[in-house]
C-alpha cells in the first residue's frame, strides 16, 4: 500500500510503501473485540475489598447466654446481622479477572486495526518530527498543520478529534511538548496495543516506527 509521506510542515515530500502484511489485512471484528476485552480485563485493578465475619476485629465473646433472656440467640457481635459485623458475599481482593490471549492473536489484532486506519484514511505517515524547544505552543502548531491534511478531521474550540502519535523511541522533548495537549497522546512503536489504537481516531506514524513494529511484532 502506497501512502503520501509528509514533513512536519504538512507538505507532501514523496510516497512510501507500507508493508501489506501489517497494513493490508482484512479486519476481523470478533478477533479485535476478543483481544480488546482481554486487554481491558488484564489491566483491571481489584480495589474493592470487604471483610467477612472471620476478618473483622472482635467478636470472641458470646453477647449473652443462649437461653432465658427473651432475645434472639447470637454467637458473635461480628455476625453480618450486627452493626460493625462482617459483610456477606461482598467483593474481595481475591477476585481474578485475568484472561489469557495468545501472542499471535494479539499481534494479528494490532495489524488489523493498523490496516483499518490505513484503509479509512485515518493514518498519516510523517518523515520526522523535531522541535526547536520542548514547548507546547510549538507542538500545537505542528499538530495543527498536520491535522488539516487528515481526511474528515474535526476541530473546534471545545473539542477536537483525537490523535495518537507513534514514535520509534522515547523522545523527552516531544513528550514534554505534547503532554499538555489533551487531544494528542504519544506511544512508542514497541508498545502499540489494540486499546490505544481504537481509543484515538487518527494515527500519525513516524516513518522510522515501521521497522520497530516489524522487529517487535513479526517475530
Amino acid at each position: 500500500m502506497k501512502v503520501n509521506l509528509y514533513n512536519q510542515n504538512a507538505e507532501i515530500i514523496g510516497e512510501a510503501e507500507l508493508p501489506d502484511d501489517i497494513f493490508g489485512l482484512k479486519i476481523n471484528p470478533d478477533l479485535v473485540h476478543q483481544v480488546l476485552t482481554a486487554q481491558m480485563a488484564n489491566s483491571r485493578q481489584v480495589i474493592a475489598h470487604t471483610k467477612d465475619r472471620g476478618e473483622v476485629r472482635g467478636g470472641g465473646r458470646k453477647p449473652w447466654r443462649q437461653k432465658g433472656t427473651g432475645r434472639a440467640r447470637h454467637g458473635s457481635r461480628r455476625s453480618p446481622l450486627w452493626k460493625g459485623g462482617g459483610v456477606t458475599f461482598g467483593p474481595t481482593k481475591e477476585r481474578n479477572f485475568e484472561k489469557k490471549i495468545n501472542k499471535k492473536m494479539k499481534r494479528k489484532a494490532i495489524f488489523m486495526v493498523l490496516s483499518s486506519k490505513a484503509n479509512d484514511k485515518e493514518l498519516m505517515l510523517l518523515d520526522d518530527l523535531k522541535l526547536n524547544t520542548p514547548k507546547t505552543k510549538e507542538a500545537f502548531s505542528v499538530i495543527d498543520r498536520l491535522s488539516e491534511k487528515l481526511v474528515g478531521y474535526k476541530k473546534d474550540k471545545k473539542k477536537r478529534d483525537s490523535i495518537l502519535l507513534v514514535m520509534p523511541e522515547r523522545n523527552e522533548a516531544i513528550l514534554q511538548a505534547v503532554n499538555n495537549l489533551p487531544f494528542v497522546e504519544t506511544i512508542e512503536a514497541r508498545n502499540l496495543n489494540v486499546r490505544d489504537l481504537l481509543e484515538k481516531k487518527y494515527l500519525v506514524l513516524l516513518k522510522e516506527s515501521i521497522p520497530v513494529i516489524e522487529r517487535t511484532f513479526k517475530m
